[in-house]
């Protein structure tokens, strides 16, 4: 299976609103970023246990770790989770920005140092997650 059926899979898999919300925010993120890396994780370690909720990445930049090792991941992340939908934005140093710049006009979305999660797409700003989404893509 393709990296596009894969995602594509996972879009469909959802309830339909869910769906619905995570395929425009997945064709948003490639018009901001058209030629962005993409990647799917399922969720699952090496073992085939399931760790975590599956995932769509767009982009990529390198983490750096204490230790001097470094890998390649993504910089923004896409998933459903029980409630609604997460948007990851990786990469960003300072762990207050994503509040304290697109937390009071977001809408209805709860923003930490590096997810914003909200139920619906229509209960947050698009716009002001479009522009955090940039600023994810820039910034690391």
């Amino acid at each position: 299976m393709t990296l596009q059926e894969q995602i594509a899979e996972y879009i469909n898999s959802q309830p339909e609103s869910k769906r619905n919300d995570m395929l425009e925010l997945h064709r948003s993120i490639l018009e901001i970023n058209p030629t962005c890396q993409l990647w799917f994780q399922d969720g699952k370690d090496d073992e085939g246990k399931t760790v975590s909720n599956p995932n769509i990445g767009y982009g990529h930049y390198t983490i750096q770790y204490a230790g001097g090792k470094t890998r390649t991941f993504y910089q923004i992340g896409l998933s459903a989770n029980t409630t609604g939908i997460s948007v990851y934005i990786l990469g960003i140093d300072d762990k207050k920005y994503l509040a304290e710049t697109y937390g009071k006009t977001i809408g209805k979305a709860s923003v930490t140092g590096y997810c914003i999660k909200f139920k619906k797409l229509k209960d947050i700003n698009i716009e002001i997650l479009e522009a955090a989404i940039r600023d994810g893509f820039i910034t690391t």
